[in-house]
C-alpha cells in the first residue's frame, strides 16, 4: 500500500507515536464546525486476529465514555461486512452531518507493517481482501497489520495479536487526546 498524498503516517514503535497522531487529530477537530459531532466508526471483527484493529480501537476508546463523541464498533458490537451498511444508515439517521473517523485494519509492505496512517476522505473497508463495501468516514485511520498481496485473508489470519493490541492502544489513547485537546468546542448530542 503506498501512503496517498495528503496522508500523515507513523510507526506504532516510534516513542513520539501518540504526541504525533494526538496533534494531528487535534487540528482536524479544532478546524470543525461549533457543535459537529464527532463519531468513530471501528471496523473489523474478532474472529480474525488482523482484523480485530478496529473493534478493539473501539473497546479501548469506549473505556472513556464522554460526550465529545460517539463510538460505532466495538468488540462486543463489531461494525464488519454484512452489517457496515446498516449501520451507515443508521448513522446517518441519527446523527445531523457528523465528523466521522473511520478505523480500520489494512495489509501493505513488509517494510510498513505497524505503521498508523491518518489520511483525508473515507476509508475503503474490505480493499486488502477484494470486498466491495461502502466507503466510511471524512477522514480515516489505517492501522498496516500485514504483508498485502493474493493471500490477503491467510494474512489477516496469521496477523500477531501483540501488533494489533499495540496499535488500537496507540490509536485510542491518540484519538481520546486529540479530542480532548479540541474540548473547547461545543458539542451537539444525538438526534435519538
Amino acid at each position: 500500500m503506498s501512503i496517498p498524498p495528503r496522508a500523515f503516517h507513523v510507526v506504532h514503535t516510534d516513542p513520539s507515536a501518540s504526541v504525533q497522531l494526538a496533534g494531528r487529530f487535534a487540528a482536524y477537530f479544532g478546524a470543525l464546525a461549533p457543535g459537529r459531532r464527532i463519531v468513530v466508526v471501528c471496523i473489523g471483527t474478532d474472529r480474525c486476529t488482523g482484523d480485530s484493529l478496529g473493534p478493539l480501537t473501539g473497546t479501548l476508546l469506549g473505556k472513556y465514555r464522554s460526550p465529545e463523541f460517539d463510538i460505532i464498533g466495538t468488540l462486543e458490537t463489531p461494525v464488519h461486512a454484512m452489517n457496515l451498511e446498516d449501520t451507515m444508515d443508521k448513522l446517518s439517521s441519527r446523527y445531523r452531518d457528523p465528523f466521522v473517523i473511520g478505523v480500520d485494519a489494512c495489509l501493505g509492505q513488509a517494510a510498513s507493517i505497524g505503521a498508523v496512517l491518518i489520511g483525508d476522505g473515507p476509508l475503503r473497508p474490505g480493499a486488502g481482501v477484494n470486498k466491495q463495501l461502502p466507503p466510511v468516514g471524512h477522514i480515516h485511520v489505517s492501522g498496516i497489520v500485514n504483508v498485502g498481496g493474493l493471500l490477503g485473508y491467510q494474512a489477516l489470519q496469521s496477523t500477531r495479536l501483540h501488533l494489533i493490541m499495540s496499535m488500537a492502544g496507540l490509536i485510542s489513547r491518540s484519538l481520546l487526546v486529540g479530542i480532548r485537546m479540541s474540548a473547547g468546542r461545543a458539542i451537539e448530542p444525538a438526534l435519538s
